[in-house]
């Protein structure tokens, strides 16, 4: 059986009522068929009532009083704070926005817990406990739920070619898939240099991303990491994956570059004379994601999935701007908003066609049949953002 870690979820309840105010839920909860809520309120049983609030913090005296407000509901069983046999929630939803709460919820639900979620994982694999971090290690939360939109399962080969301290591979080991990864950061891959963490200066002798996968427990998922850079063809034919995840640099906190050549990068070498010693130039977000996706287009199975973070300027976010490859189909597009004027989505694609040498020159294509740049200049704005609200916050405080 596939395990899963449904980490955004809090709980699962089956609902007993709902409505957009008080009224309108107990109303609600007297239409619900007498016949399934007795198997849950004979003498027998014990149970609680927990209230919880969404976007808001309520008092105990307020709390007591949703309780008691459900009092023509037939309870007969007794009520038992510890270790009940059965939980049921009373639920207020106050919306989205911490800075406009309104004065009552938008919307109520009572029901019956059914079960938690996994968010204890959330702890337990916190990257502040982790062994090996760097700079841009993905968020553990984060990382479950790129995993679940993979379907990462048992036995599953996972690969990540941006794969920095490993975060996605823990993420993916945890479901017992074998894992595997490259970056271009020779150091990063080797855990040398200095630390990430302001009490460490330098990094440890063990402190890698099989290091990590041992202190979970995961080491025998843990495959292989190596240096590579991601914009070259590095695979056989027939290697496969069964699923693709990654975070690809932005330009922000880490580089986005490639290897090449001398001679590739200074036009000015005579004939005879090139100098193939490797240095780096600058990778375009735009021909990362070209990349990205004509490398999945060729080396996920038929059926697998790839998973991946597109940072985007909202002002000028349209769906059109969504990179596509012919072997490619877009399953999901989530948005997590960084701040008022930047976001980026979560990807997920699906491999639907086998890939063949025509795909192989297959371009990203906007509606007008031009190669999105646009991504090139998230960077710019990213830290034209930044320096504008820097300005604001100094001008506001002269005030």
């Amino acid at each position: 059986m596939q395990r899963k870690s449904y980490v955004a979820s809090r709980s699962i309840f089956e609902l007993w009522g709902h409505g957009k105010s008080a009224e309108e839920l107990y109303s609600s909860l007297k239409s619900y068929p007498v016949e399934k809520m007795a198997p849950y309120l004979h003498s027998g049983i014990t149970y609680k009532i927990k209230v919880h609030a969404f976007n808001k913090t309520l008092t105990q005296k307020e709390k007591i009083q949703r309780i008691d407000s459900l009092g023509f509901l037939p309870f007969e069983g007794k009520v038992k704070l510890e270790q009940p046999a059965l939980v049921f929630g009373f639920l207020e939803d106050y919306g989205m926005d911490p800075n406009n709460i309104p004065e009552n919820p938008v919307a109520l639900y009572f029901g019956r817990w059914i079960a938690n979620g996994q968010r204890d994982l959330i702890e337990s694999y916190s990257v502040k406990k982790r062994h090996f971090i760097g700079n841009t290690s993905m968020d553990a939360c984060l990382a479950f739920i790129m995993a679940n939109h993979g379907k990462v399962k048992a036995n599953d080969v996972v690969f990540d070619p941006f794969v920095g301290t490993g975060g996605l591979l823990i993420a993916s080991a945890h479901f017992g898939a074998y894992v595997c990864g490259t970056d271009i950061d020779y150091s990063t891959v080797h855990g040398l240099g200095k630390a990430s963490r302001r009490s460490q200066k330098w990094r440890g002798p063990d402190e890698n991303i099989r290091a990590n996968l041992r202190q979970y427990g995961l080491e025998k998922y843990y495959l292989d990491v190596f240096v590579s850079d991601a914009s070259k063809p590095i695979w056989r034919k027939r290697v496969q994956f069964d699923v693709i995840i990654t975070d690809p640099p932005y330009g922000i906190r880490e580089a986005t570059r490639r290897t090449g050549s001398q001679k590739e990068m200074t036009k000015t070498a005579e004939k005879g004379t090139e100098n193939h010693i490797t240095v780096s130039s600058k990778y375009h977000l735009s021909d990362i994601l070209l990349d990205l996706l004509k490398f999945a287009a060729e080396y996920l199975v038929t059926g697998g999935r790839l998973v991946y973070w597109l940072p985007v300027y909202k002002p000028e976010y349209t769906e059109e701007i969504i990179p596509q490859h012919p072997c490619l189909k877009l399953i999901s597009n989530c948005e997590q908003t960084l701040s008022s004027h930047l976001s980026r989505r979560l990807i997920t694609m699906e491999k639907v066609k086998e890939f063949e040498d025509e795909d192989r020159n297959s371009c990203i294509l906007d509606n007008q049949g031009l190669l999105y740049k646009s991504h090139n200049s998230f960077r710019e704005k990213y830290f034209s953002g930044v320096t504008k609200r820097m300005a604001k916050e100094e001008k506001d405080s002269q005030k």
